[in-house]
Formats: structure tokens, sequence, C-alpha cells
């Protein structure tokens, strides 16, 4: 089922959740362990990142670097498999621009319909530091848009290759990224949203946010998006906070705020009190935002189901 409809269908707000692979040599157990305890909280769909290959230097000698090209996180196709069919949950693999040529996604785009997975997110992706030459003849996305475009080209059995006899048209429901506090590239906020009206003119039919941890920030940025003319289901997106270092490392890596409040508390815990204070912090969010009419709330966890158990322990749902 699409996304969409999973939305379109709940009498209440639904919860979700997004994953990410194992690392290269890693044991899939963990992953299914995580699954295991996400499963219980009846998600209609999960999310499971996408990875290009990245650059980083070996040591091979004393002083004597050599630069090595690898995907760290390969797996998101196996995981939607294992997802779809194990658990009965429908997969949102992320398609991603960098890394990959307009011919790869393509063929990612196959084999996912072929899967039977009904969605996919559409986004840029990061820039790994690895730009892998590209071949003659192939070609690449610059931009989630045109990634966008090309997933609702291929759902009207448009093709790269314009030769191809009877092209059966695939039917997948796109996401898109949206940024309360407007992407870093952005020189403001109304500038970002109107790029994401272009996604979702060129076919997006939803939105699922950059986490936040002040609610205000997403409430601002939804009804901007509705002056806009976006009028496509919002999904905010949370993080709960669980390590001194995330109020460094969140506002550093995802271009977002920490609230005053919630980052003084942080600094002066004790490190093993950290994690109680952002699952209190993420229970006002969440009971804050169930007051205020969100189809979902999308849950950012990685590898890590003890934080999100400890929320859903003290929330009413």
């Amino acid at each position: 089922m699409k996304v969409i409809e999973h939305l379109a269908k709940a009498k209440d707000t639904v919860i979700s959740f997004e994953i990410i692979p194992p690392k290269r040599g890693g044991d899939i157990k963990q992953l299914m362990n995580v699954l295991d305890d996400i499963i219980k909280y009846d998600p209609p769909f999960i999310d499971i990142t996408s990875h290009a290959a990245e650059v980083y230097y070996e040591e091979t000698a004393p002083g004597d670097f050599k630069m090595r090209i690898k995907r760290k996180r390969p797996g998101t196709l196996g995981i939607c498999a294992l997802i779809q069919n194990k658990y009965n949950v429908d997969a949102v693999p992320h398609v991603i621009c960098q890394g990959f040529t307009r011919e790869e996604t393509e063929d990612f785009l196959i084999e996912l319909h072929f899967l039977g997975i009904d969605n996919v997110l559409a986004i840029r992706g990061d820039d790994s530091g690895f730009h892998k030459p590209i071949k003659f003849g192939r070609s690449t996305n610059s931009f989630a848009i045109d990634l966008i475009k090309q997933i609702t080209d291929i759902n009207h059995g448009k093709y790269i290759e314009d030769s191809l006899l009877d092209a059966k048209p695939m039917d997948f429901c796109i996401g898109s990224s949206g940024y309360p506090e407007k992407h870093f590239e952005a020189p403001n906020l109304e500038t970002d949203i109107q790029f994401t009206k272009t996604k979702i003119d060129a076919g997006a039919e939803y939105i699922v946010s950059q986490m936040f941890l002040d609610n205000s920030k997403f409430y601002n940025y939804r009804n901007k998006c509705e002056q806009a003319g976006i009028k496509s289901p919002i999904i905010p997106g949370l993080k709960i906070l669980t390590t001194k270092s995330h109020i460094h490392n969140l506002p550093k890596n995802f271009h977002i705020d920490v609230p005053n409040d919630l980052a003084s508390e942080v600094m002066e815990a004790k490190p093993e009190h950290v994690i109680e204070i952002g699952v209190e912090w993420a229970v006002k969010q969440v009971e804050d935002l169930l007051n205020n009419n969100v189809p979902a709330i999308h849950f950012y966890i990685m590898q890590n189901s003890d934080p999100i158990k400890k929320l859903m322990s003290k929330l009413k749902l």
C-alpha cells in the first residue's frame, strides 16, 4: 500500500520509523532485533536509508596513505525485501542522486517494482566526497527534483531508452524531504519552500520533515507551506536526543537548532541521565504534535530501538 493511502485510511496519527543498514561486514541480526522491537508499535511503513560510496584514506606505511573507495552501508534492497516479506510492513527505500547514475537508478527502481515495493523517498543525498567518473552515454540526477521527474517518468512508462517496445509503467508513491529550519544551502525559508513546491509539482506526493527539536519551527514551516499552495501531507520527523554530543553534532550535521532549555539541561546532566532528558523532551514534542493534527510522526532511530521503547512506554497511544 502507498504511504498516502496509509495516511488517508488512518483514523489517528500513525507512527513510522527510519532505520539505517548495518555497516559492511555487520550482522543483520542486530537490525532484525530493532525491527522486532518497533514492529510492536504497528508502523504502516518503515524507511530505509541508502548510501553512496565514500572516500577514506588508509595508512599503508608510516606517512604513506592510499585512497580507498567503498560503500560503507550496502543492503538497502535486501532490507526492503526483509521488511515487506517477513514483517508485512511497507518498506520505503531512499533513492538518492549522489553516487548513482540515472541508469543505475532506473535499474534500482525496476528491482523495487519487481519486489512489490510501492513507495520511495526521493532525495539528493549527502555528498560523500567521492564523485565517480561518469561513463560515456550515462547521466546523473543533480538534484532531488531531477530524481523525482525520473521516477514520475517511469510511473508513466517512460524509460531512459526511448526505443523500448511496450514499456510498462510503474506506480511508485514518491515522498520528498522538507526542512522546517530550511535547507542549509537555501538563502531563506521562503525560497526553500518554493523549491519544495517544485518537487510536489513534479510528482512528489508527501513530505517528511528534517528532524527538529522545537515544534514551533515545524508549525511555522507547515503554515508557510500551506500559504505557498502545498496541500500534500507533511510528516514531522523526530530524533530522540541520547548523548551529550548530540547538542553539538545535530546542529553541525543536520543544521538544526537545539533549544536553550534542552541544551542547558543536557550540559549540566551526568552522561547516563541524558537519554532520560531526551526522552522526556520527545514525549512533550509528541503530545503537542498529536494535539495539532499531524498525519504521522516519523522517528529517526538509526539502529537503536532503546530510546523509542522508553518513549512509547510513556505515551498513551
